[in-house]
């Protein structure tokens, strides 16, 4: 009996060690029953509030949707009454040039949903006038005898109360309007009705059209079509709250998507919403069968494990149907109330079961957590050295203190570490931060804004801004083409491309994100003092380098150095000399050839070599017949004056340069090339020339 004492201490001791015996029995019977029961109660008010919001929310949504595309409708065969009227009644001739123009542009500017407003003439010729986005219109005529095979454009900006001639041009049209549908229907008709459009003469874009004969005294005089873009559609969509994250779709009886949402989208710009949610609209239709056709359905469809509330609504244009998916997860929110009512209840069951436990609750758990917590509050400031190990009794404490004291040790070694996404990348790969690389075939890119020292000089700190901005837009295309942004040196950007994660495609990805890199620039307004649009330089090159953490122990950076990286690094200052914005190594147009357009520029030998190096100018996507509009058939011709020139055919490779020079006028390549050729041809080499330039500079 004597060592009863013993056993019943050593007995107390092990209850003491488990937070679960010490404190959980005290307070989870109570609790446990509480929140089964709330939970229940909850979430049968959560299901019934979810399906009663999204029915509400839905319903709002169908009703603005049903009353624009009924506006729209109302609209285009308002505007086609109109016209028609003064037609038939005499008041406007078909051939009447400046009459016809006026009316065309005044039901542009009254009806905000229409795109073009078209006449076919019997004998083909075409007139239309369309909107270019909400500033801009155009007038245009294709005529069989006036200037034939050829599109005539007089466009306009609008401006308050009025519009303004802006230019005329000419440009070649393979445009037919006999060949379109809607023409050919409209000549054999007695009365209007809608057609679904793709073709146009500024090219292929979604639309439909309300087209009808137009007879005067009983003669029928053509065809005349009010057309509505798609994208006027999509613009509208965006303007709709549908929940959060939540999407409205217009699609047709087919199940293929007319309009998404897209604040940006008009007549000049495609749209580009978005669709992710767009399976889950086809899969209703698929469901909703003929039912969804001829009125409204609603079902709870799921997709990669969450739950949506879809619904169909058929629309006033035929055929059309408005398609709302809205994830379940937001209509937790008008469940607050029973929450609170929940919660209430759990607290007055933890504060009886808190009275009973709270004295041991505070010597054996709040002390020993509270300093645990004040050790996660010095990771959480990442003043990892002051993290120490506290012992405890409670093993569950003690062995989180000694868990948080060696995640401290283990992120203090990759502190070394920057930016924050390259660490996550190395860490998810294990990487070391110790010294070490391994030689790999990268790609790298350099990207610098011309002219910065002058600009910086002029607008010292008001520079910050602006390059902050700059950077930001570059940062995010390198990011989003799967590069590795290395570092900022001043203006300049270095980045590259197949480590950490390998990539096969590598100089692909770096020539596309060069191409991004000059078109979202150019298009984001940026501007120096001089109101001149920011200008930038790249340079790329592929080959065998060093990557890896280059540094000392105090202090790694995760780099490439090699050959390859200086080239690229000359070659971003050769576009100066040759008035260029990319400019690619010949490894690198090897590797992506076929996926992007070039041309070989010239053969140089950069700063500090001596042989040659082939380098090319970076164009643009392959696959495409222009590029920025601009047709690329001189490229061949810069060719062939290159070949010439190389094999000391200065005469000859001078026309081919003086060809390049009349489609494209300000190709500064083009002019130096022809600039050497006269030289060269005037007083021809020796036999130790070679056909490389050198760059005398870095």
């Amino acid at each position: 009996m004597k060592g009863l004492p013993g056993q019943q201490l050593q007995a107390i001791a092990r209850l003491t060690v488990s937070i679960r015996l010490a404190v959980s029995a005290l307070v989870l019977t109570a609790i446990l029953l509480t929140a089964a029961l709330s939970s229940l109660l909850w979430w049968r008010t959560a299901e019934a509030t979810s399906r009663q919001l999204a029915s509400t929310i839905n319903e709002q949504i169908v009703a603005a949707v049903r009353k624009e595309v009924a506006a729209i409708v109302d609209e285009a065969r308002a505007a086609h009454t109109a016209i028609r009227t003064l037609f038939l009644q005499n008041v406007l001739d078909t051939r009447e040039a400046d009459k016809r123009e006026f009316v065309f542009l005044s039901q542009l500017q009254s009806q905000a949903t229409i795109s073009w407003v078209a006449f076919g003439w019997p004998d083909g010729s075409f007139f239309a006038a369309h909107k270019l986005g909400d500033r801009r219109l155009e007038m245009m005529e294709i005529s069989l005898t006036d200037h034939p095979g050829e599109r005539r454009v007089d466009e306009y900006d609008v401006v308050p109360g009025d519009i303004e001639f802006a230019n005329r041009r000419f440009e070649p049209t393979e445009f037919r309007v006999a060949d379109q549908a809607w023409f050919k229907a409209g000549l054999t008709a007695d009365d209007p009705q809608w057609f679904r459009v793709m073709d146009h003469p500024t090219g292929p874009r979604p639309s439909i059209a309300f087209a009808g004969p137009i007879d005067v005294y009983q003669e029928r005089q053509g065809v005349l079509a009010v057309i509505i873009e798609y994208t006027r559609l999509a613009r509208f969509l965006s303007q709709l709250e549908v929940g959060r994250t939540g999407t409205a779709f217009i699609i047709d009886d087919s199940g293929e998507l007319v309009a998404a949402p897209d604040r940006d989208a008009d007549e000049l710009h495609s749209a580009k919403g978005d669709i992710a949610l767009l399976p889950l609209a086809r899969m209703a239709r698929v469901k909703a069968g003929e039912v969804g056709r001829k009125e409204a359905w609603r079902s709870r469809l799921t997709s990669q494990g969450a739950a949506y509330e879809v619904a169909l609504t058929p629309l006033p244009f035929p055929g059309w149907s408005l398609a709302t998916v809205i994830p379940e997860a937001e209509f937790l929110g008008p469940v607050e109330t029973t929450l609170r009512h929940l919660i209430l209840g759990l607290a007055i069951g933890a504060v009886l079961a808190a009275l009973v436990s709270a004295a041991l609750a505070r010597s054996v758990i709040a002390a020993p957590l509270s300093r645990v917590v004040g050790e996660l509050r010095h990771v959480e400031a990442f003043a990892l050295e002051l993290v120490r190990r506290h012992p405890s009794r409670l093993k569950e404490i003690a062995s989180l203190s000694g868990a948080i004291a060696e995640m401290a040790s283990g992120l203090s070694a990759f502190r070394k570490f920057i930016p924050a996404d390259l660490v996550r990348a190395l860490l998810r790969q294990g990487v070391e931060a110790k010294p070490g690389g391994s030689i790999q075939e990268l790609s790298v890119m350099f990207i610098d804004i011309a002219g910065f020292t002058g600009l910086s000089e002029r607008l010292g700190d008001r520079v910050v801004p602006l390059l902050s901005r700059y950077l930001d837009i570059t940062s995010e295309i390198i990011v989003a083409n799967g590069g590795t942004i290395d570092k900022f040196i001043g203006d300049a950007v270095m980045a590259f491309w197949g480590a950490p994660q390998p990539q096969a495609d590598h100089a692909v990805r770096c020539c596309r994100a060069a191409l991004a890199c000059r078109g979202a620039i150019g298009q984001s307004g940026l501007a120096d003092d001089l109101g001149q649009r920011l200008q930038i330089r790249i340079g790329i090159n592929s080959g065998r380098m060093l990557v890896g953490n280059i540094g000392s122990e105090l202090r790694l950076n995760y780099t490439v150095i090699g050959d390859a990286v200086n080239v690229a690094s000359r070659l971003e200052g050769a576009n100066k000399s040759y008035g260029t914005q990319i400019l690619i190594g010949e490894t690198t147009e090897r590797l992506a050839r076929g996926a992007v357009v070039t041309r070989e520029v010239d053969s140089i030998a950069v700063y500090g070599r001596e042989e040659g190096l082939s380098v090319h100018e970076l164009i643009g996507i392959a696959n495409e017949s222009a590029i920025d509009g601009e047709p690329i058939g001189w490229i061949a011709d810069y060719a062939r004056g290159l070949a010439n020139y190389r094999a000391r055919r200065f005469a000859a490779a001078l026309v081919d340069f003086e060809a390049v020079l009349e489609q494209r006028s300000h190709d500064r390549p083009a002019e130096l090339m022809r600039d050497r050729c006269r030289q060269l041809a005037a007083s021809a080499p020796d036999a130790a020339w070679r056909p490389v330039e050198a760059l005398t500079s870095k």
